[in-house]
C-alpha cells in the first residue's frame, strides 16, 4: 500500500505555524443541517450526521446548538436552512496552483462575491465549473492516530477495502478507500481497536505544482488562509508541494 496524501501533509505543516483556528460554529453548524437533510435525522443510521456531530463536538459547540441544527436539517425547526446548497468553486491560486473549494450557502451571489475577492486579493482568480477538478479524484479517509503495529492496521484496511495509507512522523495514519467504502472502512478500523479521529470525503491531487519562491508561497498561503476562513467556505484542498522550511518562513 503507497503513500498517498501530500495535500494532507501540507495541511499538517500549515497547522503547525498557523495557529490553526479551526472551523467556525457556522461552518460546522451548517454541516449538520445538510447532514440531516439529506439523510435521516438520526446520527445512528446516518453516517454523514454522525461524523458531522463528531466534529462539532471536538470543535467544542454546545449540545444544545447541535440538537438545533439537526433540527433544522429535519425541518422541524424554523429556519431558512432548507435553502442552503452544496457548491463547488475552482479556481487557481499564484503560480497556477489548483485550488477546489466545497462551500455550504443560502445566497450564491454572495458567496461567489467572497470568493472572488479573496482569489483577486492574493494573486489567484476564481474560475469556471470544471477548470481544474478533472486534477483531483474524490476519495474516502479515515484518520488513525497512535498505530502500533502497522500489520495489524495493514490487515483491518485490507479487511474494511482500503486503498491505500500513509504513515506520516507524528504516529497519524491516514487509510483511503473509495467514497461508497468510508462508513464500513471506518467501522472495521474502529472494531479492530484502532482510534479514528476523523473519517471524511476529500478531493486528492493527481498532480502537484512545486513551490518554491516565498513571495508565491506567502501568497498562496495567505490565500488559503483566507478561503477557510469564510463561513460559506467548508473545506479547501490544492495541489501545491511546499517544504516544511519555505511554509514555516512564508506563512503571515
Amino acid at each position: 500500500m503507497a503513500g498517498h496524501s501530500k495535500w494532507a501533509n501540507i495541511k499538517r505543516q500549515k497547522a503547525a505555524v498557523d495557529a490553526k483556528r479551526g472551523k467556525t460554529f457556522t461552518q460546522l453548524s451548517r454541516a449538520i443541517i445538510v447532514a440531516a437533510r439529506n439523510g435521516i435525522p438520526d446520527p445512528a443510521g446516518n453516517f454523514q450526521l454522525r461524523t458531522a456531530i463528531e466534529k462539532a463536538k471536538a470543535a467544542g459547540i454546545p449540545n444544545d446548538n447541535i440538537e438545533r441544527a439537526i433540527a433544522k436539517g429535519a425541518g422541524t425547526f424554523d429556519s431558512d436552512h432548507n435553502s442552503l446548497e452544496e457548491i463547488r468553486y475552482e479556481g487557481y491560486g499564484p503560480g497556477g496552483v489548483a485550488i477546489l473549494i466545497a462551500a455550504l450557502t443560502d445566497n450564491r451571489n454572495r458567496t461567489a462575491a467572497d470568493l472572488r475577492v479573496a482569489f483577486s486579493k492574493n494573486g489567484g482568480n476564481l474560475g469556471e465549473t470544471g477548470c481544474v477538478s478533472w486534477m483531483f479524484e474524490q476519495k474516502g479517509v479515515c484518520v488513525v492516530q497512535g498505530v502500533v503495529d502497522e500489520n495489524e492496521l495493514l490487515e483491518a484496511s485490507l479487511e474494511g477495502g482500503a486503498e491505500s495509507y500513509e504513515i506520516t512522523e507524528d504516529e497519524t495514519t491516514e487509510v483511503l478507500t473509495d467514497i461508497g467504502n468510508l462508513e464500513t472502512l471506518n467501522q472495521i478500523l474502529k472494531d479492530r481497536g484502532f482510534l479514528v479521529s476523523d473519517a471524511e470525503l476529500r478531493w486528492i491531487p493527481s498532480n502537484h505544482v512545486e513551490v518554491t519562491e516565498s513571495e508565491q508561497a506567502r501568497s498562496l498561503l495567505k490565500l488559503i488562509d483566507t478561503l477557510e476562513g469564510l463561513d460559506d467556505v467548508q473545506n479547501v484542498t490544492s495541489n501545491f508541494e511546499m517544504s516544511e522550511n519555505l511554509i514555516a518562513t512564508s506563512f503571515v
